[in-house]
Protein backbone atom coordinates (compact mmCIF):
# COMPACT_ATOMS: atom_id res chain seq x y z
CA UNK A 1 0.00 0.00 0.00
CA UNK A 2 1.27 3.43 -0.91
CA UNK A 3 1.43 5.88 1.94
CA UNK A 4 1.30 9.65 1.52
CA UNK A 5 5.05 9.78 2.17
CA UNK A 6 5.77 7.28 -0.60
CA UNK A 7 3.47 9.05 -3.05
CA UNK A 8 5.09 12.39 -2.24
CA UNK A 9 8.58 10.87 -2.63
CA UNK A 10 7.66 9.45 -6.04
CA UNK A 11 6.16 12.74 -7.21
CA UNK A 12 9.23 14.69 -6.07
CA UNK A 13 11.52 12.18 -7.77
CA UNK A 14 9.61 12.60 -11.04
CA UNK A 15 9.64 16.39 -10.71
CA UNK A 16 13.42 16.22 -10.24
CA UNK A 17 13.74 14.02 -13.32
CA UNK A 18 11.60 16.43 -15.33
CA UNK A 19 13.80 19.37 -14.35
CA UNK A 20 16.93 17.41 -15.26
CA UNK A 21 15.45 16.45 -18.62
CA UNK A 22 14.52 20.04 -19.46
CA UNK A 23 17.65 21.80 -18.20
CA UNK A 24 20.27 22.23 -20.95
CA UNK A 25 23.84 21.52 -19.89
CA UNK A 26 22.97 19.20 -17.05
CA UNK A 27 23.67 16.05 -19.04
CA UNK A 28 27.31 15.47 -18.30
CA UNK A 29 27.37 11.77 -19.08
CA UNK A 30 30.49 10.66 -20.84
CA UNK A 31 30.29 9.94 -24.52
CA UNK A 32 31.62 6.77 -26.11
CA UNK A 33 34.93 7.46 -27.81
CA UNK A 34 33.50 6.67 -31.24
CA UNK A 35 30.94 9.44 -30.71
CA UNK A 36 33.28 12.40 -30.55
CA UNK A 37 30.34 14.75 -31.06
CA UNK A 38 31.65 17.74 -29.14
CA UNK A 39 33.99 18.76 -31.94
CA UNK A 40 32.50 20.94 -34.66
CA UNK A 41 32.75 19.69 -38.20
CA UNK A 42 34.47 22.27 -40.37
CA UNK A 43 33.51 20.61 -43.65
CA UNK A 44 29.86 21.66 -43.30
CA UNK A 45 28.55 24.72 -45.09
CA UNK A 46 26.39 27.10 -43.06
CA UNK A 47 23.26 25.70 -44.74
CA UNK A 48 24.32 22.11 -43.97
CA UNK A 49 25.11 23.02 -40.36
CA UNK A 50 21.67 24.60 -39.92
CA UNK A 51 19.97 21.59 -41.55
CA UNK A 52 21.90 19.11 -39.38
CA UNK A 53 21.15 21.16 -36.26
CA UNK A 54 17.45 21.12 -37.11
CA UNK A 55 17.45 17.35 -37.44
CA UNK A 56 19.40 16.94 -34.21
CA UNK A 57 16.97 19.33 -32.46
CA UNK A 58 14.09 17.07 -33.53
CA UNK A 59 16.01 14.04 -32.23
CA UNK A 60 16.68 15.83 -28.94
CA UNK A 61 13.00 16.69 -28.57
CA UNK A 62 12.14 13.05 -29.27
CA UNK A 63 14.39 12.04 -26.41
CA UNK A 64 12.73 14.62 -24.15
CA UNK A 65 9.37 13.07 -25.06
CA UNK A 66 10.73 9.57 -24.41
CA UNK A 67 11.84 10.67 -20.94
CA UNK A 68 8.37 12.03 -20.21
CA UNK A 69 6.57 8.95 -21.53
CA UNK A 70 8.69 6.50 -19.56
CA UNK A 71 8.63 8.57 -16.38
CA UNK A 72 4.83 8.88 -16.52
CA UNK A 73 4.40 5.20 -17.29
CA UNK A 74 6.69 4.40 -14.38
CA UNK A 75 4.63 6.62 -12.10
CA UNK A 76 1.32 5.02 -13.12
CA UNK A 77 2.45 1.39 -13.49
CA UNK A 78 0.37 -1.14 -11.62
CA UNK A 79 3.19 -3.49 -10.66
CA UNK A 80 6.68 -2.88 -9.31
CA UNK A 81 8.17 -4.94 -12.17
CA UNK A 82 6.70 -2.63 -14.82
CA UNK A 83 7.45 0.47 -12.72
CA UNK A 84 11.11 -0.52 -12.50
CA UNK A 85 11.25 -1.50 -16.19
CA UNK A 86 9.88 1.89 -17.25
CA UNK A 87 12.32 3.69 -14.97
CA UNK A 88 15.14 1.66 -16.52
CA UNK A 89 13.92 2.62 -20.01
CA UNK A 90 14.11 6.30 -19.07
CA UNK A 91 17.62 5.82 -17.71
CA UNK A 92 18.81 4.08 -20.88
CA UNK A 93 17.33 6.81 -23.07
CA UNK A 94 19.01 9.53 -21.01
CA UNK A 95 22.27 8.85 -22.86
CA UNK A 96 20.60 9.65 -26.17
CA UNK A 97 19.37 12.92 -24.74
CA UNK A 98 22.92 13.75 -23.70
CA UNK A 99 24.41 12.84 -27.08
CA UNK A 100 21.89 15.01 -28.95
CA UNK A 101 22.51 17.93 -26.61
CA UNK A 102 26.28 17.66 -27.05
CA UNK A 103 25.90 17.52 -30.81
CA UNK A 104 23.58 20.54 -30.86
CA UNK A 105 26.19 22.56 -28.97
CA UNK A 106 28.91 21.44 -31.39
CA UNK A 107 26.69 22.59 -34.27
CA UNK A 108 26.37 25.96 -32.51
CA UNK A 109 22.68 25.40 -31.88
CA UNK A 110 20.28 24.76 -29.01
CA UNK A 111 17.43 22.48 -27.97
CA UNK A 112 13.86 23.41 -28.85
CA UNK A 113 12.37 26.10 -26.69
CA UNK A 114 9.10 24.16 -26.85
CA UNK A 115 10.54 21.15 -25.01
CA UNK A 116 8.61 21.91 -21.78
CA UNK A 117 5.36 21.79 -23.76
CA UNK A 118 6.37 18.56 -25.51
CA UNK A 119 7.44 17.09 -22.17
CA UNK A 120 4.11 17.96 -20.56
CA UNK A 121 2.04 16.52 -23.40
CA UNK A 122 4.14 13.35 -23.50
CA UNK A 123 3.95 12.96 -19.73
CA UNK A 124 0.16 13.27 -19.90
CA UNK A 125 -0.05 10.68 -22.67
CA UNK A 126 2.26 8.32 -20.79
CA UNK A 127 0.20 8.71 -17.63
CA UNK A 128 -3.05 7.95 -19.45
CA UNK A 129 -1.54 4.88 -21.11
CA UNK A 130 -0.07 3.72 -17.81
CA UNK A 131 -3.41 4.14 -16.05
CA UNK A 132 -5.16 1.95 -18.63
CA UNK A 133 -3.00 -1.10 -17.90
CA UNK A 134 0.55 -2.37 -17.78
CA UNK A 135 -0.14 -4.50 -20.85
CA UNK A 136 -1.23 -1.46 -22.89
CA UNK A 137 1.80 0.41 -21.57
CA UNK A 138 4.15 -2.35 -22.76
CA UNK A 139 2.46 -2.47 -26.16
CA UNK A 140 2.82 1.28 -26.50
CA UNK A 141 6.53 1.04 -25.74
CA UNK A 142 7.02 -1.63 -28.41
CA UNK A 143 5.12 0.41 -31.01
CA UNK A 144 7.02 3.57 -30.08
CA UNK A 145 10.41 1.85 -30.39
CA UNK A 146 9.50 0.62 -33.88
CA UNK A 147 8.41 4.10 -34.97
CA UNK A 148 11.57 5.67 -33.53
CA UNK A 149 13.72 3.28 -35.59
CA UNK A 150 11.93 4.39 -38.78
CA UNK A 151 12.36 8.04 -37.80
CA UNK A 152 16.08 7.65 -37.13
CA UNK A 153 16.60 5.83 -40.44
CA UNK A 154 14.91 8.75 -42.19
CA UNK A 155 17.17 11.23 -40.41
CA UNK A 156 20.26 9.25 -41.35
CA UNK A 157 19.25 9.59 -44.98
CA UNK A 158 18.59 13.33 -44.63
CA UNK A 159 21.72 14.38 -42.73
CA UNK A 160 24.42 16.05 -44.84
CA UNK A 161 26.82 13.42 -46.16
CA UNK A 162 29.81 15.27 -44.66
CA UNK A 163 28.29 15.37 -41.17
CA UNK A 164 29.77 12.10 -39.99
CA UNK A 165 29.55 13.13 -36.34
CA UNK A 166 25.76 13.62 -36.38
CA UNK A 167 25.45 10.46 -38.47
CA UNK A 168 27.41 8.53 -35.83
CA UNK A 169 25.06 9.73 -33.09
CA UNK A 170 21.91 8.90 -35.03
CA UNK A 171 23.26 5.52 -36.16
CA UNK A 172 24.19 4.59 -32.59
CA UNK A 173 20.79 5.72 -31.32
CA UNK A 174 19.08 3.62 -34.00
CA UNK A 175 21.20 0.60 -33.07
CA UNK A 176 20.27 1.04 -29.40
CA UNK A 177 16.59 1.41 -30.25
CA UNK A 178 16.66 -1.74 -32.39
CA UNK A 179 18.20 -3.63 -29.47
CA UNK A 180 15.61 -2.17 -27.11
CA UNK A 181 12.85 -3.16 -29.47
CA UNK A 182 13.94 -6.81 -29.28
CA UNK A 183 15.08 -7.06 -25.66
CA UNK A 184 13.41 -4.40 -23.54
CA UNK A 185 10.52 -5.31 -21.32
CA UNK A 186 10.38 -8.95 -22.38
Amino acid sequence: MLTIDKVLDRLLLHADQALKTLTPGIHGQSLPLELDVDEPQDTLSEQQRIHAAGLMRVNHTGEVCAQALYQAQSLTAKTPVIRNAMAACAEEERLHLSWCEHRLRALNSHPSRLNPLFYGCSFGLGAIIGLISDRVSLGFVAATEEEVCHHLTNHLERLPSHDTKSQAVVARMRQDEQEHQHHRLN
